[in-house]
């Protein structure tokens, strides 16, 4: 068993190491690109990382990350305020999450053109196409379906706009956005949430009735999660009295039936409630980011103390089975999913095999970032 101190020491060499060789051009987080060979381009998943640094720079005052996302995001967002690779007409809400670091740049570099990126992004969700319920399409390519991945990509930058630009006129959408979904994603027996609804009900992966996908993804409830504390962070609880009560409510409500699926190690599976089946796995990314919510709304005084335990139990089981230096003495982070959705060219159809079937990597930022979060969270607790 690894020593919380020497943990702590590890994760500040695991950082400083991306630091040192992650760049714009080469992000050594985007195993996705790596493997594709791809471009670089404007992601959520190089949102989620410059997510992590701009809260290590909140925590420690170290210039390195503040400069470090500066010229990340800088290499993207023109003058006019446009971004290199971005399309609007796409109507994919994972490209908004980039954005959700835009307010803390521009608020430390008052550099414009941040500003009117935010209009940029902001555009795209004042046309992004809704269900018949009134939520937004995850994608363009995926019309008529609410992904709960899409309310973390999303709402947090919808909200945070709204309170900075807009007094708020659209509180009210983003609220019943969140309502539609726990409506009608909510599995009323575990007070779990399926991974997508299909409001047109036709999608191959979906029940003909329910509309809903077949299974429970940790880290797409791992998403809704984050979505629900990071809005928190963001409402005024006397001021949006009855967004904060419904929101801090399913917060509450959802972690409290997630802790009962926590694995005696700290972790979660792969599929939540499927722990007994054979091909399950313990999965890094969903239990970084349950870590990271759960400190986070005890840090915040949202949920009481005695959640603590659960979400350190969780970043150590992580460090305990996942974290390792390999031969050449380089850290790792492993048991990470590399990628999960629905339908596609790939023909996805949410069974339980698909999710097994998916890749598991190291060293990706969809585990990186909230394992990072998570740190930090833990570290001021632990004071």
């Amino acid at each position: 068993m690894k020593d919380i101190n020497q943990i702590f020491s590890m994760t500040d060499d695991y950082i400083g190491d991306i630091l040192r060789r992650a760049s714009p051009e080469y992000p050594v987080w985007n195993q996705e690109m790596i493997r594709h060979n791809s471009k670089t381009s404007w992601t959520y998943v190089d949102g989620c990382m410059m997510t992590a640094f701009m809260n290590l720079y909140d925590f420690t005052a170290e210039q390195k990350y503040l400069e470090f996302c500066d010229r990340f995001i800088d290499y993207f967002v023109r003058e006019d305020g446009s971004i290199l690779s971005y399309n609007r007409d796409e109507y994919n809400l994972d490209l908004i999450k980039e954005g959700s670091v835009l307010f803390k740049l521009y608020d430390y570099t008052g550099k414009e053109k941040y500003r009117r990126a935010m209009d940029t992004l902001y555009g795209q969700l004042k046309v992004q196409p809704r269900t018949t319920e009134g939520n937004f399409w995850h994608k363009q390519i995926y019309p008529h379906q609410i992904w709960l991945d899409g309310l973390y990509m999303a709402q947090p930058f919808y909200l945070e706009y709204e309170k900075r630009y807009n007094g708020k006129r659209n509180y009210k959408d983003i609220l019943c956005q969140f309502q539609t979904v726990s409506a009608l994603m909510k599995d009323k027996v575990s007070g779990l949430y399926y991974h997508a609804y299909d409001s047109s009900k036709k999608m191959f992966w979906c029940d003909p009735v329910s509309g809903l996908s077949p299974h429970f993804w940790l880290r797409a409830i791992g998403w809704y999660v984050m979505a629900l504390v990071d809005i928190l962070e963001i409402l005024n609880q006397e001021e949006d009295k009855e967004f904060y009560s419904f929101m801090s409510r399913e917060f509450s409500e959802l972690l409290e039936s997630l802790l009962s699926y926590q694995e005696k190690s700290g972790m979660w599976y792969q599929l939540v409630d499927k722990g007994g089946h054979k091909g399950n796995y313990l999965e890094t990314s969903g239990t970084a980011i349950l870590s990271y919510a759960v400190l986070k709304a005890v840090f915040m005084g949202v949920l009481p103390e005695s959640f603590y335990s659960a979400g350190r139990k969780a970043f150590l089981g992580i460090c305990e089975k996942y974290l390792h230096r390999d031969k050449q003495g380089v850290l790792t982070l492993g048991g990470i999913c590399l990628v999960a959705g629905l339908g596609g060219e790939q023909k996805r159809d949410g069974s339980f095999d698909y999710y097994m079937s998916e890749p598991v990597v190291e060293n990706e930022a969809k585990g990186i970032a909230p394992f990072l979060l998570a740190y930090i969270y833990l570290k001021e607790l632990n004071k």
